[in-house]
């Protein structure tokens, strides 16, 4: 009797990519890490060739502006639906009502740190900036042309004067008539949302110049520049970058921490590809439609980030307030005419009105301070000139603290009002749910619950072995 073994069953595994444990760079990161080689690039290219590196501003230039270009439809598509999505019209007044109240307070406190940090390091002492000069081209701003330049001359031109708040006041018209039409605005509706989509899908494609720009950006500023400029107001530029981040990780990191429980460093974390595009273009506007992505994506609901977000750009322009007062303490002491305590008060109150008229202006900065001292104290004017030299650095770590603090902002918008998923907020910080670069979502949906394809074959191949066995 011959013995039968019994008939085996050969099982081919699928291969599975790459070393277990080892995670791959997708294409998108592989674009944010050129970002960050051409930023050296340039500044490496501007230290050795100064005059051609110089003629290379224009792709900086031209990056920025392809940016820009996608800011009003961006920001009209996302305040529509998101407004026109809300069951009650007050909802919408009471988030921007609070996000208000809030950007008015943190401005407040940040130029109030601007001083004090001032008058502790007292930047400009010891030198001779009497002889300055500095031609002024911005113009003080009364509130009533502030408000006034809030409505457009026409509908469309809105979409074409460059101002972030025209865009958002035709937007929330938009946005409200679409609620009073009900059904019959559904159409339209769904018209803008598809339109959103495109939006973003072309954005996508514009970011993929962004090596290019933060190249020409850096190398024309170090070419111009030179290191030696940059090292006779090291001391201003290191207190204000130090300050900003005291501002951003003790005062918001503070805030966020203790109304939301989230830690600041996670959400910086999760922002961290914003972050490189805003120091390679030194501007947070090309941040603005990705944040506004993103912030949707962890959990914050349509209309809180459709609302705060926009303005924001316009109202809550921390960095901003703390280079203000700084600069300004700065060009008094160096020009040989300090401040008083009661003056330094007169113009912190003259500054929140002044960094309002920096809405949705790219590098604006500047020409808000020469503006600012032009009406409060015209004296100073010319100490603007000097100012000029590492303004280009120094507006990196405005940008920085701008986006930072709109970032918290819309976080804790959306927790005062119960619009906040807390624990979608968990899941995309400890990064169980990927953001998609692709198409500058979140993965919602559908694909939501699809795992990655390296796990997908690990399934297949723990299947096919269960199947054998049995």
């Amino acid at each position: 009797m011959a013995l039968r073994l019994p008939r085996t069953t050969t099982v081919t595994l699928p291969r599975l990519a790459g070393r277990p444990g080892r995670k791959k760079w997708d294409k998108h990161t592989w674009l944010y890490v050129s970002v960050i080689i051409a930023v050296v690039a340039g500044a490496v290219v501007g230290l050795a060739f100064p005059e051609f590196a110089v003629g290379l501003k224009p792709l900086g230039t031209a990056f920025v502006s392809l940016i820009t270009m996608m800011i009003a439809p961006i920001i009209f598509c996302t305040i529509v639906v998101g407004v026109g999505s809300i069951a009650k019209a007050a909802t919408v007044g009471k988030i921007g009502g609070l996000a208000l109240v809030y950007f008015l307070g943190m401005s407040t406190f940040a130029l109030a740190i601007g001083l004090v940090v001032g008058n502790i390091i007292h930047p400009g002492e010891g030198l001779d900036m009497s002889g300055s000069t500095y031609q002024a081209t911005g113009e003080a701003t009364s509130t009533v042309d502030f408000l006034l330049h809030i409505v457009p001359e026409s509908f469309f031109a809105a979409f074409t004067g460059g101002s972030v708040l025209q865009v958002l006041f035709i937007a929330l018209l938009v946005g409200f008539a679409l609620q009073g039409l009900g059904e019959k605005g559904k159409p339209i509706m769904t018209a803008i949302t598809h339109l959103q989509t495109l939006v973003f899908r072309i954005l996508g494609m514009i970011l993929w110049l962004a090596p290019v720009g933060a190249f020409g950006a850096i190398a024309a500023v170090v070419g111009s520049t030179g290191v030696a400029a940059i090292l006779g107001l090291g001391l201003l530029m290191v207190a204000f970058y130090i300050t900003c981040f005291v501002f951003i990780a003790g005062v918001l990191g503070s805030l966020l921490y203790a109304v939301a429980r989230v830690n600041i460093f996670s959400l910086m974390k999760y922002l961290g590809r914003e972050y490189l595009l805003i120091v390679g273009t030194s501007s947070s506007e090309s941040a603005l439609p990705r944040l506004i992505a993103k912030m949707e994506h962890l959990g914050v609901s349509k209309p809180v980030v459709g609302i705060t977000v926009p303005t924001g750009y316009s109202f809550n322009l921390d960095g901003t307030a703390i280079y203000l007062t700084m600069a300004s303490l700065f060009i008094a002491t160096g020009m040989g005419a300090p401040m008083s305590i009661p003056e330094q008060i007169g113009l912190l109150v003259f500054m929140i009105i002044a960094s309002k008229g920096a809405a949705g202006v790219t590098g604006a900065g500047l020409a808000t301070l020469a503006a600012g001292l032009q009406t409060y104290r015209p004296d100073l004017v010319g100490g603007v000139g000097v100012i000029v030299g590492i303004d280009r650095f120094m507006s990196e770590g405005r940008a920085v603290t701008n986006f930072t603090g709109n970032a918290v902002a819309t976080v804790l918008i959306g927790t005062w009002t119960r619009q906040i998923d807390k624990a979608r907020v968990r899941e995309v910080l400890s990064g169980a749910r990927p953001f998609d670069e692709s198409t500058l979502t979140g993965g919602h949906g559908a694909d939501a619950g699809k795992k990655a394809p390296a796990a997908q074959r690990e399934d297949a191949a723990a299947t096919a072995l269960a199947t054998t066995a049995r």
